[in-house]
């Protein structure tokens, strides 16, 4: 029975896989559909507050030891900087950009959490490869924001790009917060309590900023709705859980591949379903910015992974980005 199970697992593996391939990078899509007749913090604050509270309930069942009052302020903390600040201004700036685009600025989260480490926590100076990887992610932003002349529709809007750009800073922030945060033991559980303080956060920032008086329940779509609720149980539960699982089964650079795989379906995603304008300088800024995560996020892949039994630092925090930060 064992032998049948271990050669299940590289088919196990590729479907998580394709499956987080899927959904994260159709979220960015999912959340332009949800925002046409829903407000953006509310939606999205909504949304995790219910599959935080479901996935709590569902870890605490399975077993999950009861978090601390310091595991709620790390999530409250991770929370804020992951989902208020990154997944919420994703939302808000996809009002103003569209979403492929709003995929590759987010897809440059490595770029900043590698300037972050070394110039915040002091960490080992970047390598020449990671020097390249750094300039060509910036490289990539600025081709992707100076579109040229006759660009026309493609043309993008800068404060929605800014915007991205500081939800993209935020995230990292968040993940290197996440890497030395006290946390639960079970990823999941600590997951889920991201959520629910996130999308309170989330929910606060909507009302503070009047959704709840341009919410208008008639005339809600049923296109937003269904957005909605695919981004609740594809994007914020099953996404997690493959994720999660990935983590504890897969090579580390295996499971974080999403990174530059998701900005293409986002981008495709957008063109095809949505009628997203694509030029060739946002082809190439593709490339380029999908090169540089390439070179930042495999950096380490000869690297030894930490141990399989060490679950007090998780790095299912950096899943986020998709909704990420979907993300996700």
């Amino acid at each position: 029975m064992l032998s049948t199970y271990m050669s299940r697992r590289p088919v196990q593996i590729a479907l998580a896989l394709g499956t987080i391939y899927l959904i994260w990078g159709s979220t960015y899509l999912g959340i332009r559909f949800a925002i046409e007749t829903l407000p953006p913090y509310l939606m999205s604050g909504t949304r995790f507050i219910l599959a935080g509270t479901l996935l709590y309930g569902w870890s605490r069942w399975r077993g999950a030891t009861a978090p601390t009052a310091r595991h709620w302020r790390s999530a409250a903390v991770i929370g804020g900087l992951m989902l208020l600040g990154g997944n919420g201004s994703v939302a808000w700036a996809e009002q103003r950009v569209p979403s492929g685009i709003a995929a590759l600025v987010i897809a440059t989260v490595p770029l900043w959490i590698v300037l972050l480490a070394w110039l915040w926590q002091k960490g080992a100076r970047p390598g020449l490869r990671v020097v390249a990887g750094l300039g060509l992610g910036f490289a990539g932003i600025f081709l992707l924001v100076n579109q040229g002349p006759g660009a026309g529709e493609a043309a993008l809007d800068t404060t929605g790009i800014l915007v991205l750009l500081l939800a993209a800073l935020s995230w990292a922030i968040g993940s290197l917060y996440s890497r030395t945060a006290p946390q639960p033991g079970q990823p999941l559980l600590a997951v889920a309590m991201q959520m629910l303080a996130g999308g309170i956060f989330l929910v606060l920032a909507g009302s503070a900023g009047g959704e709840w008086q341009l919410l208008q329940p008639a005339a809600i779509s049923g296109k937003s709705l269904l957005a909605w609720a695919y981004l609740l149980v594809f994007g914020s539960m099953l996404g997690f859980s493959c994720y999660i699982w990935l983590l504890r089964v897969a090579p580390p650079e295996q499971a974080a591949s999403y990174a530059y795989v998701n900005p293409v379906v986002a981008v495709f995603l957008g063109w095809f379903l949505a009628d997203e304008v694509l030029t060739w300088q946002t082809l190439l800024a593709s490339a380029v910015i999908i090169t540089a995560v390439i070179l930042l996020t495999r950096r380490k892949q000869a690297a030894k992974a930490a141990p399989q039994g060490d679950e007090t630092r998780p790095e299912t925090a950096a899943v986020l980005q998709t909704e990420s930060i979907q993300q996700t």
